[in-house]
């Protein structure tokens, strides 16, 4: 489709797509959003890590944004609306014990 200034673009992130290389002068800004329920994960323990490069200079908040989808059993750190600081979202002790004690491993 031809698209105009200002329009916006939804992909899934399973669609193959791509552009050619942007070449003008001004800033080109692009915004991921990845929508799941809490339980949806990639995998079990699967936390892929952006280059420290990128993250150098992003606040708490923006950092807990680019986070992956996981379950709480990762701890993930989580925005509530309202606030700027993330909070730490984790499973209740007794049942991070019941996950070492079966599993034999923190994150199973």
């Amino acid at each position: 489709p031809v698209t105009r200034a200002g329009d916006v673009v939804f992909f899934s992130e399973a669609t193959v797509h791509g552009a050619m290389a942007w070449t003008a002068e001004h800033e080109r800004r692009v915004a991921l959003y990845r929508f799941a329920p809490a339980t949806v994960a990639y995998g079990r323990s699967y936390a892929p890590q952006w280059p420290q490069e990128m993250l150098e200079g992003l606040s708490a908040a923006q950092r807990a944004v680019l986070e992956p989808p996981y379950a709480v059993r990762l701890d993930r750190p989580v925005l509530r609306p309202g606030s700027e600081d993330p909070v730490i979202e984790s499973r209740a002790p007794k049942k991070k014990k019941f996950d070492e004690e079966v599993f034999g491993t923190k994150y199973f």
